[in-house]
């Protein structure tokens, strides 16, 4: 009678610990990133009161007599199942589609969890709710397109040199439209007028104004010139500091068909360049950009491609020429100063910055840790988890996700794979377990009342 009160109270004690687990589970059922686990039992140790005995010539063999001592729990196991998607539309909100979770680092340790809801901090920092750093890798400084994978350090995407992207100068025009011979404007000093807006290598503004004028004595041939280049405050450059030359400045068509021939008198050569230089030494050589480390990439002028033109009769007899900045290429339009707009995440967890000036800059790419035994992290609260022998140790570089096979989504998060209905019809067995386990226990002490009674 001893051994059933010991197996009740057994019974009663564990059938509350998985009760305990199911009732964590269940209020977790809207917690991001949980993980619910599942309580296993096993039995303990048996009183022998007769060995088991092999057969002989004239009897048989019989088995063991042994009585339980009731049950404990074998494992409390953690499913790592993937939960549902919800969608938030934040740019740092992730889910991994698989397995793997992100690094994160509080105190110089790296941890482990699943809930990619993100922030940024005052210093630009990529961070858990809770304050930890979202560890990845940086980009490579010889090469800002490509990242350099070694040991996870944090993510700062918002940092101060990332929250502007630095200018470009513009490198390439084109003209295109048409020139009526017949526009009596050709054959006036003021011209045919058309005009562009470029950038210096410092980002700033300039309005370039060209004058196409017929040549008096061959009207295929067109006399290209600078008429100004105005700053932002309408001062005209060439006025105040800088001259500004073309190499070839005439454009010459083809009398019968009106087609573009070439410019300086030569078939074939499509371009002329724009080289605006500094005549007062206290202004700077902004329009020529020699930061490139191959000396050939280097910009010394402006490319002007006079191309597109063409040289046909229209309604009126009026030319319509217009100059955009960039070449026919969509190249070389050169950029202001960017500002940091918006942050895009793809689906191999790079980082990337978007900027008002259309520029989209790399700016790192969020690590993952990929365990071969999930289910060994230990849970330390805050849907942390740390590894242990039994997870498998995380070698301090971490995995892409492409190489786990796996893929982020920008805009979601993980919700919890809690199964409402798995977890009540749990709750139902365990009532039912720890109600049959107080049955034990009541018996047993109505049998021991009826032994203490024989006598009276």
């Amino acid at each position: 009678m001893m051994r059933s009160l010991y197996s009740g109270v057994s019974g009663l004690r564990n059938h509350q610990t998985k009760m305990d687990v199911i009732g964590n589970n269940i209020s977790n059922v809207n917690t991001v990133g949980f993980k619910s686990s599942q309580v296993l039992f096993k039995d303990v140790l048996y009183q022998t009161t007769q060995s088991a005995t092999g057969a002989t010539p004239t009897s048989g063999g019989t088995n063991a007599k042994q009585i339980g001592l009731g049950m404990t729990v074998a494992t409390i196991t953690a499913s790592h199942k993937g939960g549902s998607a919800q969608s938030t539309n934040n740019p740092y909100d992730l889910m991994i589609n698989g397995s793997s979770f992100f690094v994160v680092n509080r105190g110089g340790t790296n941890y482990f969890t699943k809930i990619g809801a993100f922030k940024t901090d005052d210093a630009g920092n990529l961070t858990t709710g809770g304050g930890e750093l979202v560890m990845g890798w940086q980009v490579d400084p010889d090469d800002p397109t490509s990242i350099k994978r070694d040991t996870v350090s944090a993510l700062r995407p918002e940092a101060e040199e990332n929250k502007t992207a630095p200018p470009e100068l513009t490198s390439k025009m084109y003209m295109h439209g048409n020139i009526a011979a017949i526009d009596p404007k050709l054959q006036t000093a003021d011209g045919v007028v058309t005009t562009v807006s470029i950038y210096d290598n410092l980002g700033y503004t300039y309005s370039v104004k060209f004058k196409i004028t017929q040549d008096a004595n061959d009207p295929s041939l067109y006399n290209l010139a600078i008429d100004s280049i105005k700053d932002a405050n309408n001062v005209d450059i060439l006025q105040n500091g800088y001259s500004a030359t073309l190499a070839d400045t005439t454009i010459k068509f083809d009398p019968d068909g009106g087609k573009f021939i070439g410019m300086g008198g030569v078939a074939g050569v499509k371009t002329t360049a724009l080289t605006i230089t500094p005549t007062d030494p206290t202004k700077g050589n902004v329009f020529q950009d020699h930061t490139a480390p191959d000396q050939t990439d280097w910009i010394d002028s402006i490319e002007l491609d006079c191309s597109p033109l063409t040289m046909y009769s229209t309604k009126g007899g009026e030319s319509d020429v217009e100059t955009m900045k960039g070449g026919t290429d969509t190249t070389g339009a050169g950029r202001k100063v960017g500002t940091l707009t918006d942050v895009e995440i793809d689906t191999n967890g790079m980082i990337y910055g978007v900027y008002d000036n259309g520029i989209s800059k790399l700016l790192g790419q969020i690590a993952v840790a990929k365990f071969v035994n999930p289910a060994g992290l230990e849970a330390i609260g805050n849907s942390l988890y740390k590894e242990t022998k039994a997870s498998g140790e995380f070698d301090g570089v971490g995995m892409d996700i492409v190489n786990a096979g796996e893929t982020m989504t920008q805009g979601v998060i993980e919700m919890s794979n809690v199964d409402l209905s798995q977890e009540f019809t749990e709750m139902i067995v365990t009532q039912r377990g720890f109600q049959a386990n107080s049955r034990i226990i009541t018996v047993s002490d109505t049998l021991i009342e009826e032994l203490v009674n024989l006598k009276r």
